[in-house]
């Protein structure tokens, strides 16, 4: 069952899809679940469902300055502000969580988790690594900036994704799209703050440090790590996706066929079936092994 919530994060309240497992059921543990820029936490609606389903709760969260939480009085997206976030979400349970991250969720997710141990019993990266393509990060910036002044009509919309993402099929629905938008005046406006396109922003996640910043992360990472990569994807590359796995020897990756960069966002079963395998065979055994002790 699904609820909405809301959750104090570092000086904004940020909003969250909450799905339970069934009631008798054991649950196997804890998703938190991060979208990317310029999405929702609607983008994992359907993996939510199926992994409480299968045994797991799962918190799906708006980042701040995205679909129904707060926009920032001083319109911070820089990577600290994420991660103080990040850490309050994390306080409010008890459990560690396994965090699964779609790119810029997912770079969040490393550099936290690399440098406090103490915050998550696994990782789950999707289409992100320390590296990501710069052509590929300029073309997500590209659509992103295309839509600033708003569609006439929902249908404006859908041909923009479309013209972005040309190799997915088009849904024969746009009514979906009503989760990541909001009509002002008669337009249809993306549901995330511009200022996650500013100068700064922008500056301080291509910037060199912040790529060695996610190395170090990275390289300090012990639990169990699952790479999805996009087949089709313009953001990961092989040579990044190798440099991912040469810091974290112990990584699993898996490329999902005929999948962009927006894998989870795409509504992908490969993905989560993919997802709940390396879940399965990760987190189960464990504590399988452990009740044997």
């Amino acid at each position: 069952m699904r609820t909405t919530v809301e959750i104090a994060g570092a000086g904004v309240t940020l909003a969250a899809d909450r799905w339970a497992v069934p009631d008798g059921t054991e649950p196997q543990g804890y998703a938190l679940l991060l979208h990317g820029g310029g999405q929702t936490r609607h983008s994992w609606r359907t993996t939510g469902a199926r992994l409480a389903a299968s045994g797991w709760n799962a918190l799906a969260v708006d980042t701040r300055g995205h679909g129904d939480s707060e926009w920032p009085s001083d319109g911070d997206y820089g990577t600290e502000a994420l991660i103080a976030d990040l850490h309050a979400v994390i306080a409010t349970s008890t459990e560690k969580p396994v965090l699964i991250g779609a790119s810029m969720g997912g770079m969040t997710s490393l550099i936290a988790l690399g440098e406090d141990s103490t915050i998550a019993r696994g990782l789950v990266l999707v289409d992100i690594v320390p590296q990501p393509d710069p052509d590929g990060i300029d073309e997500i910036i590209g659509f992103m900036q295309s839509g600033l002044d708003g569609f006439e009509t929902l249908d404006h919309a859908a041909a923009a994704i479309g013209a972005y993402s040309p190799s997915q099929p088009r849904r024969s629905s746009i009514d979906g799209l009503r989760k990541n938008l909001r009509l002002r005046e008669g337009r249809w406006y993306w549901h995330w703050d511009p200022r996650l396109l500013s100068e700064s922003n922008r500056a301080e996640k291509q910037s060199r440090q912040r790529y060695l910043r996610a190395c170090a992360a990275a390289a300090a990472i012990r639990v169990p790590t699952l790479l999805v990569r996009g087949s089709r994807s313009h953001v990961v590359s092989h040579e990044g996706a190798d440099e991912l796995l040469s810091l974290i020897p112990s990584a699993q990756r898996i490329d999902i066929a005929d999948a962009s960069h927006m894998i989870a966002g795409d509504d992908n079963d490969q993905f989560r079936e993919n997802l709940l395998s390396f879940l399965e065979r990760e987190f189960r055994q464990n504590a399988d092994r452990s009740s044997r002790v």
